[in-house]
């Protein structure tokens, strides 16, 4: 408020003192004469070290520096090199003996034979001892004798750079069948030769295109479509008709060895994969051995994780058995699957 003051009262002097006619001759020289005022008024301001106004405008300066040399560009890695230094972490294996109880758990293992089951972690058994186990579940339960056995597999379909295994079809021979009656097997091919070959080789049909129109009627069909690859072209109307019975070179079902496709798909057993990542199927009967069981089993886990290289881990994340009427038992499908040949030879 003093300096704005000081800066009235010395417009105020300049104003005044020049009085009469001949003070200001126009009025040009008049304002030249405030706007000199008031340029002293500011630069007082400023060598006092007071605080900016409004009122008065600082002047910019004319000359800014100006940088005369370029910045330093940031060094960027090569990718290659990165990739290169990372190391793959292999997974630690925990020994859960001697820890603490798990979390919210009573401990890891129940002492005695009764226990709640939700105070303790999911007992995961040995193939072997699982199978003794719904064998006794049955004597126990006095449930029927012939009951068929299931398996139900959650696989990791994961693959290098966000790729996945296809969902798919196949057809196992067991060691051991279980179903008392043949598949019923159809043989499209037009050589009147391979047609008989198939008929004396158990085929229910075989036939060139004259047996697409009773299939599409409903008025013949089987349990499995086998092919010659000359054929194919004029299976295309029977793709929404059969589906996933269609044949294809994947499954197996397309070939020139006739006989050898018969004996697979006439007593073999026909699994996929549900809901993109579970397998669902009967393996065996109750009645059956111990050793027979586990060899069914064991071959059908081999065939799936066939669909896999095995350099990208375990397929098989989690595996059930259970008969028709007992519990569901968790097990070990490492311990049914062959151990690699580097394994043995330590």
């Amino acid at each position: 408020m003093v300096l704005l003051s000081r800066w009235n009262f010395s417009i105020r002097i300049a104003v005044f003192t020049r009085t009469g006619p001949t003070a200001f001759p126009d009025m040009a020289t008049c304002t030249r004469t405030i706007w000199g005022v008031v340029a002293g008024c500011q630069r007082q301001l400023l060598r006092a070290g007071g605080p900016a106004y409004t009122g008065v405008l600082h002047t910019a300066l004319r000359n800014p520096p100006i940088r005369s040399f370029a910045a330093v560009k940031a060094l960027r890695k090569d990718k290659k090199e990165d990739t290169e230094k990372e190391v793959k972490k292999e997974k630690r294996v925990i020994d859960d003996k001697d820890r603490h109880k798990p979390y919210g758990k009573t401990a890891w293992a129940p002492v005695d034979d009764v226990y709640v089951m939700r105070y303790y972690p999911r007992t995961i058994y040995n193939a072997a001892d699982a199978i003794d186990m719904l064998k006794k579940f049955q004597m126990l339960d006095f449930t029927p004798h012939k009951q068929p056995i299931y398996i139900d597999l959650r696989l990791d379909m994961k693959l290098e750079k966000k790729k996945k295994v296809d969902p798919f079809v196949s057809t196992v021979h067991l060691p051991h069948p279980f179903k008392t009656e043949m598949n019923k097997v159809l043989v499209f091919t037009e050589d009147v030769n391979q047609a008989k070959v198939a008929r004396e080789n158990g085929a229910v049909f075989a036939g060139g295109a004259e047996l697409i129109q009773p299939i599409l009627d409903d008025e013949i069909s089987a349990d499995f479509y086998v092919a010659v690859p000359d054929i194919l072209p004029k299976l295309v109307p029977l793709k929404n008709k059969l589906r996933k019975k269609f044949p294809k070179s994947k499954r197996g079902s397309v070939g020139i060895h006739i006989p050898k496709m018969l004996e697979l798909f006439k007593t073999g057993h026909e699994y996929m994969v549900e809901s993109d990542c579970y397998v669902r199927t009967q393996i065996a009967m109750l009645d059956m051995s111990k050793e027979q069981i586990f060899a069914n089993l064991q071959t059908i886990l081999i065939d799936v994780c066939s669909h896999r290289p095995a350099n990208m881990g375990p397929l098989i994340e989690r595996a059930i058995i259970a008969s028709h009427t007992s519990e569901a038992l968790w097990f070990k499908s490492e311990d049914v699957l062959p151990k690699p040949a580097e394994e043995k030879e330590k």
